[in-house]
């Protein structure tokens, strides 16, 4: 912990967005609230997000099938990884409706300062650019990166 104080992932005085509103979406922090939906979300899509820019690595296994209690595990470790600024994740949200997520992480590619993944469920994947557009503004214009990565949609 003490290395991660020394250098955050985010300035200190950075107000972190407590959410994002658009016509077609709005952000909210990922949390437990939303563990049914998110749960569902993803389960019903893991081949999809799998093919998504960001995810599509042969390297990576993510999304693996996972019961509703793990997914709250996993809910709550980002949620802890928002709280102590280490890491950030909303859920993507038509209504109370889950459509995706986006995760914003310290990089670990060479030359970026922020890893920037999202995905949307098969049953939206129509607006899976779109998403990737406004939030690519989002973070362009709410965030202190200087040189995100987020892979780009067609």
């Amino acid at each position: 912990m003490v290395g991660w104080m020394e250098d955050p992932f985010v300035p200190l005085s950075f107000e972190v967005p407590d959410g994002y509103s658009l016509s077609e979406f709005h952000l909210e922090p990922l949390g437990e609230k939303y563990n049914d939906r998110d749960h569902a979300a993803w389960m019903s899509s893991i081949d999809h997000i799998r093919s998504s820019p960001g995810f599509d690595s042969p390297e990576s296994d993510w999304p693996v099938a996972m019961t509703l209690e793990a997914n709250l595990e996993d809910l709550v470790g980002h949620a802890k990884d928002f709280e102590e600024r280490r890491g950030f994740t909303y859920s993507i949200l038509d209504g109370d409706d889950v459509i995706g997520c986006i995760y914003i992480y310290p990089a670990r590619r060479s030359g970026h300062d922020a890893e920037v993944s999202s995905w949307v469920r098969e049953s939206r994947a129509e607006l899976d650019a779109a998403v990737w557009e406004a939030l690519s503004t989002w973070i362009d214009e709410a965030w202190p990166f200087s040189n995100p990565y987020y892979a780009v949609r067609a």
